[in-house]
């Protein structure tokens, strides 16, 4: 749920977090609120194959939720609000109800391709909201605006203290938006203040960054990178297709650093690149357990490291645990976030969505992640990404993954 994210305290994290793990596929119908998120916002949970109709999150049923947004509709009143009100009261840290505009915008996401400006944002402490990304070859990127610019205003409208889908809403524009249409951004720089008029336009991403790491000897095994910003869909067939072309003898660093999560299909098969079968993660729903199996005939031989931070999490903690309990990776870095529930999504009657966690998963080797993570086999501290890589090539290096 993505994808560039600012991770901070639960409090930022709670919504947007619910949108990161997914079993299946994305509903046919269709990085936290108010705190983090890429401009279309983060992935979607869709009902997992064989999801009860009603589901349960502590004292509070889907059909509860539903049962007070009817009644608030029925009085003149917002359902979205009342169904948020239930949420809240239940007590469900990653409980959340999004817009119809906001789900549409998180499917849209997860398929790879939104109409947009191209700005991924958070939301401080104090409520500003600053870009987090720019996307290469974006009308923002093209127009010069840089990660860490204050956004101030979009389309004349106050954004500061909005929660961030709010924003990522006005920024994409009405839900029938085209590319073309204009969106005027009122942006801050150190004491300089401007706005700047930009053209949507419809825009991919590409989540993974495949590149030979330099300083191996051309004679010897090399190393290759994989960075792996997020799982949306075809995440896992570019991984199984980067891993299939890395020379024999060459080591893997498959990076997942901010890696906010996704698509837990590609998480699965992303493992089935690496692992010859087996067991991946197992979930439950009500008690119900269930598990995710790896496909065989993955690369079981190259040398596998792989580097986490505070910011993975939820699918990406998912595909971290199974290699590193099945002892097919080494883990380098610094804890992971620890986002290991299920969330299911429920239609409300004004088309706004509902989200309620119905379950958890956990590693092979029966790990909780949720709120716990998943501590590394060589830990960096602090958070310096340049010391953290280099222990990573070190270890990948030892293990006979290059010179």
């Amino acid at each position: 749920m993505s994808g560039p994210c600012l991770f901070v305290h639960p409090r930022r994290i709670r919504r947007g977090a619910a949108l990161t793990l997914v079993f299946v596929s994305v509903l046919a119908t269709g990085a936290a609120v108010g705190s983090w998120g890429a401009e279309p916002g983060h992935g979607k949970d869709p009902q997992p194959a064989g999801m009860p109709a009603r589901a349960y999150v502590g004292a509070v049923e889907s059909d509860q939720v539903k049962a007070a947004a009817a009644a608030a509709q029925e009085d003149g009143k917002s359902a979205s609000k009342a169904a948020r009100e239930v949420v809240s009261r239940s007590g469900d840290r990653w409980g959340a109800v999004y817009s119809a505009r906001e789900y549409e915008g998180f499917r849209q996401k997860l398929d790879g391709a939104y109409v947009g400006v191209g700005i991924s944002a958070h939301r401080d402490a104090q409520g500003r909201i600053a870009v987090e990304r720019v996307e290469p070859g974006s009308p923002a990127q093209k127009a010069g605006i840089r990660a860490g610019d204050r956004l101030r205003t979009v389309d004349g409208e106050n954004v500061t203290g909005r929660p961030v889908t709010e924003v990522v809403a006005l920024l994409r524009g009405p839900a029938d938006g085209s590319p073309g249409t204009r969106v005027e951004l009122g942006l801050g720089r150190g004491g300089h203040k401007w706005t700047q008029e930009l053209r949507r336009a419809r825009l991919t991403t590409d989540p993974v960054t495949v590149d030979r790491l330099s300083g191996y000897d051309a004679h010897r095994p090399g190393a290759v990178r994989i960075k792996v910003d997020s799982f949306t869909k075809g995440t896992g067939e570019r991984i199984r297709r980067a891993v299939r072309a890395t020379p024999r003898g060459d080591g893997i660093l498959l990076d997942l650093r901010g890696n906010s999560g996704g698509l837990v299909s590609e998480a699965v098969t992303a493992a089935s690149s690496l692992l010859d079968g087996g067991l991946v993660a197992t979930y439950d729903v009500r008690g119900d357990q269930r598990v995710l199996d790896a496909r065989p005939g993955g690369d079981t031989d190259s040398p596998l490291v792989v580097l986490v931070d505070g910011g993975t999490m939820s699918a990406a903690e998912l595909l971290t645990g199974a290699l590193q309990d099945r002892g097919r990776a080494v883990v380098v870095g610094s804890r992971t976030f620890g986002k290991g529930s299920v969330q299911m999504p429920s239609e409300l009657p004004d088309g706004s969505v509902a989200e309620l966690t119905v379950g958890h998963y956990r590693t092979p080797a029966g790990r909780n992640v949720d709120g716990e993570g998943i501590d590394p086999d060589l830990a960096v501290k602090g958070d310096d990404g340049p010391s953290a890589e280099a222990r990573a090539r070190t270890v990948l290096s030892g293990l006979g993954g290059g010179s």
